[in-house]
């Protein structure tokens, strides 16, 4: 008996560990929790420790570079270690660079992939354990998106495997989340009102054969009922989905395949293709602030639309059958649209429906 015990023990072991189920695409079906306690059993502390972290506070170089330009220790090693970052944003590009020029794009990767960067917290209450887990994972656009096709995703996150799905949830920024739903031709000055997101709170993942929902408020639905009822409307093929709270898990309590596409909804039928790509031990060199996760580390730029008639401003208004437009439909900013649209007492002028518009530029 205890010879079979141990056999499953390690069966269990050996599942967990990650291998291609599919060659260089994704890998078999592990649990997090179990994976991160393998790394921690199998690898010396020093590998994961961030205690020894390799920065020299004072050495005789340091001393006489301070003496020199008159600084105290303290700007001496604050000079240290924004140097070090700025070497290693250097390195990165140096490794990743396609045009050598400057550009609005790479500002913006840089400002984003300097978020984290060897950030500490000020509190050590809010520091991350060591042998903490973090997942990377892409976010793509939605599927009845044109941009679905690109082959840049539309955010890469990274997420603690302690924290809870609500907490990535609430983290990424899609436009549908910012729609305005309704016509306001005749009442503009009401459509800030109307905002989806405060409407509709209801979202799921699905990993695995689970779909998590996310119930934090009474207005929330369930809604994985329509995807359950056809699974068991027929013999589909199907194994029957289980449901969770999103609330109640933990990314350590998930089984997921690395590589595999995965599902999160919102909006009653905005869905975003997500991909776990890569699962490691934290180390020193990462943000050690676990208030900053989950942390953005990339995010694709996006062309703004502008105003159909300045030219200048971003569009906030898109119109139809208006007879003052050169276009159908057309697209104003808030100053352009009003001046065009409206006397200078407010009453409308024409006929023509008017809807808001979010620009998705407004993330970058």
């Amino acid at each position: 008996m205890a010879a079979c015990s141990s056999a499953e023990a390690k069966y269990e072991t050996d599942r967990n560990i990650p291998t291609y189920e599919v060659r260089d695409i994704n890998s078999n079906v592990i649990h997090v929790g179990s994976i991160a306690g393998l790394w921690r059993e199998r690898l010396d502390r020093k590998y994961f420790s961030f205690h020894d972290r390799e920065i020299d506070k004072s050495t005789e170089e340091d001393a006489a570079f301070g003496e020199e330009m008159g600084i105290s220790a303290e700007t001496t090693d604050e000079i240290k270690m924004i140097c070090r970052k700025r070497k290693k944003r250097l390195d990165y590009r140096e490794e990743t660079l396609i045009i050598d020029r400057i550009c609005r794009n790479e500002t913006y990767a840089n400002e984003v992939h300097c978020l984290g960067l060897d950030k500490t917290p000020a509190d050590p209450e809010d520091q991350v354990e060591e042998g903490e887990i973090i997942l990377t994972m892409n976010i793509l656009y939605p599927i009845i998106s044109h941009q679905y096709k690109e082959s840049k995703p539309l955010q890469t996150i990274q997420v603690l495997g302690s924290q809870k799905l609500t907490q990535l949830r609430d983290a990424l920024c899609c436009v549908s989340d910012l729609q305005i739903s309704g016509e306001f031709s005749n009442t503009p000055d009401l459509a800030v009102e109307h905002v989806s997101k405060d409407h509709f709170k209801s979202a799921y993942f699905y990993f695995e054969g689970v779909i998590y929902n996310d119930m934090r408020y009474p207005e929330c639905k369930d809604l994985s009922k329509t995807i359950l009822e056809w699974v068991e409307s027929r013999e589909r093929g199907y194994d029957r989905f289980q449901t969770a709270k999103m609330e109640d898990t933990t990314f350590n309590d998930l089984r997921i395949k690395i590589g595999y596409p995965y599902l999160y909804c919102h909006q009653g039928d905005c869905e975003h293709v997500v991909i776990i790509t890569d699962i490691r031990i934290i180390h020193q060199d990462d943000c050690l602030d676990k208030t900053a996760y989950p942390l953005l580390r990339k995010k694709h730029w996006i062309l703004s639309r502008k105003c159909a008639v300045c030219k200048m401003y971003i569009a906030r208004w898109v119109t139809n059958d208006d007879c003052f437009a050169p276009a159908d439909p057309c697209y104003f900013c808030d100053l352009c649209f009003r001046m065009l649209h409206y006397d200078s007492d407010g009453n409308k002028l024409g006929e023509f429906l008017a809807y808001p518009y979010v620009d998705p530029g407004i993330f970058n």
